[in-house]
């Protein structure tokens, strides 16, 4: 089993931004130092309510200079708002600067906000996401490559810059509803499984997975990652205390942007914390959580898991005491699997 930290680029407005930044360098540092295989982080624009955040590329760029020989990754970029020549370009260049060991993190989205913004109307988006994969990926191995569309137009174009990987980054498909799942299954290697649904849920859309594969003739993948909400604490009433308000903030603005809006609907957010976490999150001892982890491997057949310990408003100091209770306990016990 692979463990890897998803670092939040996201705050309260209230928080100084500089600081806040320096907190992730301590938690990616603490990371690659006790062994971590990996680090993420996520995207949005225009965030709503009490929140701002920096934008995914440069905030990455600057904590893969701290994370040693972690695989680093994108998880997820918003390709559909960008330009394909932008993609294709900044992930080549942010796979030289990995030197190879970089993960090409893709989603479609869900928020109108950002689709309006950046000018993807509504029964375009799909087919734009799609395009603008296929494109990115021709631009990276094609001599010359031709595209006409309303948002992009290339005639007869060589793209110079290329990703160290041959032909390319492997890409990590972020999906919640099954129609989602079966694009991940068909344009994706694997399928990046979300922390938001429950592991009833994530096994009935495994079979969804699992049937559009043979459909499109291609093998189950040999690296399958699930990125989980995790907090570890000396026991169950120790790790809810500390993290509950934090994780039930970050799941109340999930609910406000939309985010279970395009989940199943056994799944939507509009219930208690205690309901929430039910088969959700992972939250207890080092014992506790690797129970709860359990089926991951047993019954879905994950073996990278992306970690979230931390969330906007936690002090670093908290988000700390849980990473070292991971590395010390959790991460021994999961490399045993």
């Amino acid at each position: 089993m692979k463990v890897g930290l998803f670092v939040t680029n996201q705050q309260y407005l209230d928080r100084d931004m500089v600081s806040a930044v320096e907190d992730q360098y301590t938690m990616v540092r603490h990371a690659r130092d006790g062994g971590w295989d990996s680090l993420f982080s996520g995207q949005h624009y225009l965030n709503e309510g009490n929140n701002q955040q920096l934008q995914l590329v440069p905030f990455l760029a600057r904590m893969m200079a701290e994370a040693g020989e972690m695989t680093c990754g994108l998880g997820i970029l918003l390709i559909n708002l960008h330009n394909p020549v932008y993609v294709a370009e900044t992930v080549a260049s942010l796979d030289v600067l990995a030197r190879g060991n970089f993960v090409f993190g893709v989603g479609l989205g869900y928020r109108e906000v950002e689709f309006d913004a950046f000018g993807v109307p509504k029964g375009t988006r799909v087919k734009r996401f799609e395009d603008c994969l296929l494109l990115v990926q021709r631009l990276w191995t094609e001599e010359a490559v031709s595209f006409e569309s309303d948002y992009c137009t290339l005639h007869d174009v060589r793209m110079n810059i290329r990703p160290v990987q041959k032909p390319r980054p492997p890409i990590w498909f972020a999906a919640n509803n099954d129609a989602a799942i079966r694009r991940a299954a068909r344009l994706g290697d694997n399928w990046f499984i979300n922390p938001h649904s429950t592991v009833a849920t994530i096994r009935r859309q495994m079979e969804v997975y699992r049937d559009e594969l043979k459909k499109v003739g291609k093998p189950f993948p040999s690296e399958l990652p699930a990125a989980k909400e995790v907090f570890c604490a000396k026991d169950r009433a120790t790790a809810l205390e500390l993290a509950g308000p934090y994780l039930a903030g970050k799941y109340q603005d999930y609910a406000k942007w939309g985010q279970d809006k395009v989940m199943p609907k056994e799944d939507h957010f509009n219930r208690g914390f205690e309901d929430l976490l039910k088969d959700r999150f992972v939250l207890g001892s080092p014992e506790e959580c690797f129970e709860q982890l359990r089926p991951y491997w047993e019954v879905l057949g994950v073996n990278h898991l992306i970690i979230r310990t931390h969330w906007a408003g936690m002090p670093v100091a908290t988000a700390l005491s849980s990473m070292r209770l991971i590395s010390d306990e959790l991460i021994p016990a999961l490399r045993k699997v």
